[in-house]
């Protein structure tokens, strides 16, 4: 299987000679590709000479210093271009030894990537000056604390199994500099590759200087904190692909499903275009706070509830379901069936919940169930969407798809609430101040007026309260709802 070795260059002309004689003396069945970025120092036309005696040689020219992370996305789009299968990236420098490629190649069948390690081994950085070992070891701790990475993913000395590694998730790393290494590897990982290490030794920089600058040590920092940020508020982005999503109804709900695709096309729409990110900045900014808000103080609220009312590995159904962030916890324990009329959140609720028991493309109305199914339907924030008697068309759609005993669990915005008072203030200043005319979000019709106006709504359902809470638990922001299936007082 030939495999190719690719190596980006800038001034490296003392170098790039001797490592590609290096190279050919380990009589590897390979191709050399080098990346020059029009190196002041005749680095390409060294690299140009090599190609003209050498058919296995390989040069990329750039018009200039584009940075390493660029570099290898290039050279990686290229191996993926000519169906290599095997791509080993390292430096010029003399710091990557070429003796090690042999064994990069031997132990590749133990993982997608692997990763040449430094600390592996006591004393494999002994030979650096104290300014680049704690660099290094920095890097090393951040990595490993703030993205939970136990990898050296700093270093540039590794081998992918491309015909294991979808090409399109390169791309989904941001960092053009020295940061691409550890996002790349960061984002692998998320997408489930595995990733093995293997123990090098890494000498003193041989000949030249190195190009790592305390500025780009910053940067680098800069960009670690905004990945640790995405993480939190936007893992989805991290994740590549469109899975498929919608399920395969049987022809009773698919009956259901074409009746409600005739009721609400606009609905649909309006959800679709509310969950797409082509959308204005102020509307960025409120995803931001909405995200924030969902993982850091609506997840915990929801967890207390679930887990107080229904044992692990319960039949759930998340009605209105939008992207899932504060299904993260309970999609790991629950079987849990998302269902949205919003294709665009399905998508973005697949990548957050990969464990998800399945996904649904459907509206509340009609929900694609049998009569009986589920031990418990959740939802927040959906409600006051709808008029009063939407909401009882609603509430009979769950009490039909719940087992006996079944319970709801409904976060619901009040008139009073801290969320619902902060959102008309912002709608009053850019629309009605600023004259903005920005839609936050979709028009809430019915919030609570108190919490003898939630309980009769759902008696008028047939539902029996079990428990009303308006706290701190989710900062005074939603009214929420245990009410139980055939239980009316």
């Amino acid at each position: 299987m030939t495999a190719l070795i690719f190596i980006p260059t800038y001034n490296e002309a003392e170098n790039v000679r001797m490592i590609y004689e290096q190279i050919k003396a380990i009589n590897l069945d390979g191709d050399i590709l080098f990346c020059d970025d029009n190196s002041p120092d005749g680095t390409g036309k060294i690299i140009d000479e090599i190609c003209v005696f050498d058919k296995r040689v390989f040069v990329i020219h750039r018009e200039g210093k584009l940075g390493i992370g660029t570099a290898h996305v290039q050279g990686i789009d290229w191996a993926y271009a000519r169906k290599y299968q095997r791509l080993i990236t390292m430096d010029c420098d003399f710091s990557h030894s070429p003796s090690y490629i042999k064994k990069f190649i031997e132990y590749s069948k133990e993982g997608d990537i692997i990763v040449g390690s430094r600390y592996m081994e006591d004393g494999s950085l002994k030979e650096w000056n104290w300014g680049r070992k704690i660099l290094t070891h920095v890097g090393h701790f951040l990595t490993n604390t703030l993205l939970k990475m136990p990898y050296d993913a700093t270093g540039a000395f590794r081998l992918y199994n491309l015909d294991k590694i979808p090409q399109g998730v390169f791309h989904l790393s941001r960092s053009k500099g020295y940061s691409f290494f550890f996002e790349s590897l960061y984002v692998l990982m998320l997408n489930g590759a595995v990733i093995k290490e293997l123990s090098i030794h890494l000498p003193a920089r041989t000949y030249g200087h190195s190009k790592m600058t305390l500025k780009g040590a910053f940067t680098s920092f800069l960009h670690l904190m905004d990945i640790y940020g995405t993480t939190l508020f936007k893992r989805h982005e991290f994740i590549y692909g469109d899975t498929p999503l919608i399920k395969q109804f049987n022809s009773t709900a698919q009956a259901y499903v074409k009746e409600s695709r005739l009721n609400s096309q606009q609905v649909e729409q309006d959800w679709d275009a509310y969950w797409q990110k082509d959308r204005q900045s102020i509307n960025v900014l409120y995803d931001a706070i909405a995200c924030f808000y969902r993982f850091c103080i609506i997840k915990g609220a929801l967890n207390h509830f679930i887990w107080k009312y229904f044992p692990p590995t319960s039949l759930l159904l998340h009605a209105g379901c939008g992207s899932g962030q504060v299904d993260v916890d309970i999609s790991k324990e629950y079987r849990v069936y998302a269902l949205d009329i919003s294709s665009s959140a399905l998508k973005i609720y697949k990548k957050y919940n990969p464990k998800a028991y399945d996904l649904l493309w459907a509206d509340i109305f009609h929900l694609p169930l049998r009569d009986n199914e589920v031990d418990g339907v959740y939802n927040l924030g959906v409600m006051e969407h709808f008029t009063e008697s939407e909401i009882q068309q609603i509430l009979s759609e769950f009490r039909r798809v719940l087992k006996p005993g079944g319970k709801a669990i409904i976060f619901w915005p009040p008139n009073f609430g801290l969320a619902t008072r902060f959102l008309s203030a912002a709608s009053y200043l850019l629309n009605d101040c600023l004259r903005s005319k920005v839609k936050l979000h979709p028009d809430e019709i019915t919030r609570i007026k108190s919490r003898d106006h939630m309980v009769g709504i759902f008696e008028q359902a047939g539902f029996g309260v079990k428990e009303y809470y308006f706290g701190i638990k989710d900062l005074w922001t939603q009214s929420v709802m245990v009410a139980e299936k055939g239980s009316v007082k």
